[in-house]
């Protein structure tokens, strides 16, 4: 005998479970989710952080002050483009990165001294022979 199975209950048990993430935004300064609540707690503390840091850096690694990116507001209630928001805050955290002159990854500036300690620039490969995909002959093939 088959055991009943009530319909409401096999929607439910059929379906995935959808699990909505909480809206996050991005810090324009570290590049970090924050949730919408909290990053008006993080944004202060985080460029206080930023100004402590780059002041403690070489002259040529010190960075402009990053800007905010302007928010601009959808719709008549005064929604914002989350993603759009989002974009340019992700693209203002990463204009805070610096290149390495040995290998061009980048990297923050606390964190390129670092790199620059074992950062080895490329030496060309000599006198390695290279298969060029030519076969080489010594004799005619008519000798053969």
């Amino acid at each position: 005998m088959k055991p009943k199975i009530n319909n409401a209950m096999a929607f439910c048990c059929s379906q995935p479970a959808v699990i909505r993430k909480p809206p996050t935004v991005i810090c324009y300064i570290c590049g970090r989710e924050y949730g919408t609540h909290s990053i008006s707690i993080h944004e202060p503390q985080c460029l206080k952080k930023w100004h402590i840091e780059n002041d403690q850096l070489p002259k040529h690694l010190r960075r402009p002050v990053p800007v905010k990116p302007a928010v601009r507001s959808i719709g008549a209630k005064g929604y914002y483009d989350l993603d759009a928001l989002n974009e340019s805050a992700w693209q203002s955290a990463q204009n805070q990165l610096v290149p390495c002159d040995i290998c061009g990854r980048t990297f923050l500036p606390d964190r390129l001294i670092v790199h620059q300690r074992s950062c080895k620039p490329k030496t060309p490969k000599e006198n390695t022979p290279s298969f060029s995909g030519k076969i080489s002959r010594t004799k005619p093939l008519s000798d053969l």
